[in-house]
């Protein structure tokens, strides 16, 4: 494969791969912001989560596409330790992007809902989908041989 087309699919891989994590980190804030406000505030503070869980979201899916075109034109073979691991924790990170976050965000919606658990929940998910994502960071930087 021609060397630019390569580097460009490495680029967009990096991009993406900041994209997936980095508007998380802005979760935090937020999330400490929406307790104890007005229903209209609220509205907007709930707007905005949405739209940094798609953004992660939609960078996710370009992660993975690049990804695979990393490893079908690239020199590392889909068998080795580090590939296979991150495959593993891209699985578990799906999980918890689908269940930990817009399941949570519904009952949001909810008028009975304990919204301060909810945004416990919301917080505790954002933190273990970030360690996730810095597990899969690393294995894809160093590229450990884990057997």
């Amino acid at each position: 494969m021609n060397s630019g087309i390569y580097g460009a699919i490495v680029f967009l891989h990096v991009i993406s791969a900041v994209l997936a994590i980095g508007p998380l980190f802005l979760l935090m804030p937020i999330i400490k912001r929406v307790r104890g406000v007005e229903t209209d505030i609220e509205q907007v503070y709930l707007s905005i989560i949405n739209v940094i869980i798609r953004l992660v979201m939609h960078a996710g899916h370009v992660l993975v596409y690049t990804g695979v075109l990393l490893l079908v034109f690239g020199p590392w073979p889909w068998y080795t330790s580090w590939v296979i691991m991150t495959l593993a924790v891209l699985l578990l990170s799906g999980v918890f992007l689908a269940r930990g976050f817009t399941v949570v965000l519904r009952r949001f919606k909810n008028p009975d809902a304990d919204k301060n658990k909810i945004l416990d929940r919301l917080n505790g998910t954002s933190w273990l989908y970030i360690g996730l994502m810095l597990i899969m960071l690393w294995l894809m930087v160093q590229k450990p041989m884990l057997w």
